[in-house]
């Protein structure tokens, strides 16, 4: 377990809300004014010892464990019967999952897997690169950009974003001697 090092300002506006409103952070030191206790609150903040509530801030469970204090307990919860009644109805229900044939589940696995590999128009300039991208010689940054209109940071923009992390094509660069580079789809 480890150890929160509070400075003694820290200490005592976190026992000082504990003592005497409820976990409520309403009282410094004489000593702290103005930014000195924005820094207070900050650290205080940042190690998630306190944590906004409305226009206040309050102790959170980590500055009761801070200060070796016992955390508040929760109100005790009273049931209402006509609720307990429908999660009991639901959770019957879900002990007796429908059967559903292998089949049946294997088509609907492939439509999804099939739905979302490609989502390009076919004259698009998405698709006109990606089609560059798999012929076997490729493309360089440059046949791109004179194809599509785009700037190369555009070009590799998009080889990051939409086809990697979207579209999810992996692209390779291969450089020859005193060439280009030349991109792919593997």
């Amino acid at each position: 377990m480890t150890t929160i090092q509070l400075t003694a300002t820290q200490t005592q506006v976190l026992q000082h809300a504990l003592d005497h409103n409820d976990g409520r952070i309403d009282w410094f030191p004489e000593s702290v004014k103005g930014g000195a206790r924005k820094k207070v609150l900050d650290g205080l903040f940042n190690r998630a010892l306190i944590t906004p509530s409305g226009d206040d801030w309050v102790v959170a469970a980590e500055g009761y464990d801070a200060l070796g204090c016992a955390r508040p307990g929760a109100a005790p919860v009273t049931p209402i019967p006509d609720i307990e009644a429908d999660v009991a109805a639901a959770e019957a229900s879900w002990a007796h999952p429908q059967e559903v044939e292998p089949a049946t589940v294997a088509t609907t696995v492939t439509v999804v897997a099939t739905e979302q590999k490609t989502r390009t128009r076919e004259h698009s300039k998405q698709a006109t690169v990606i089609s560059m991208l798999k012929r076997p010689e490729g493309a360089t940054i440059a046949q791109i950009c004179e194809a599509t209109s785009w700037q190369a940071h555009t070009v590799r923009g998009t080889f990051a974003g939409a086809f990697k992390k979207k579209l999810g094509l992996t692209i390779t660069s291969d450089k020859t001697e005193g060439g280009a580079r030349i991109y792919r789809v593997a």
